[in-house]
């Protein structure tokens, strides 16, 4: 059987930490070593992204991480358009061994608005 998208980013964030825009920046706020990674796409980051994030779209996440961040405890926010990728992209790092990454599953204006 063939899994959707869908189905994959619910598998997803059962598995991970996911939290609301607000509580993801109280985190941040908290945290010396921590870091924003957008996992959107090229084309849409350009347009429009947060000062404090760092850009790795999701199929580059395994590749460019450990590059920025050698800690494997240190902070880890993902974020995304509307919080399936970003999902997807925090698994991904978990399963790498990094033990505090957590998915921000909101609007990317929502995201935007609240840490700007």
């Amino acid at each position: 059987m063939i899994k959707t998208a869908g189905e994959l980013i619910a598998e997803a964030q059962a598995k991970v930490d996911c939290l609301d825009v607000q509580s993801a920046k109280a985190l941040y706020e908290r945290s010396e070593n921590a870091f924003i990674i957008d996992v959107r796409e090229a084309d849409s980051v350009a347009s429009d992204k947060l000062a404090e994030s760092t850009h790795i779209s999701r199929g580059l996440v395994e590749m460019k991480v450990p590059k920025l961040c050698s800690d494997p405890d240190a902070l880890i926010l993902t974020h995304c358009g509307g919080g399936g990728r970003a999902s997807l992209a925090a698994l991904t790092l978990q399963d790498m061994g990094y033990t505090n990454v957590h998915a921000i599953t909101a609007k990317f204006q929502d995201i935007k608005d609240t840490f700007e």
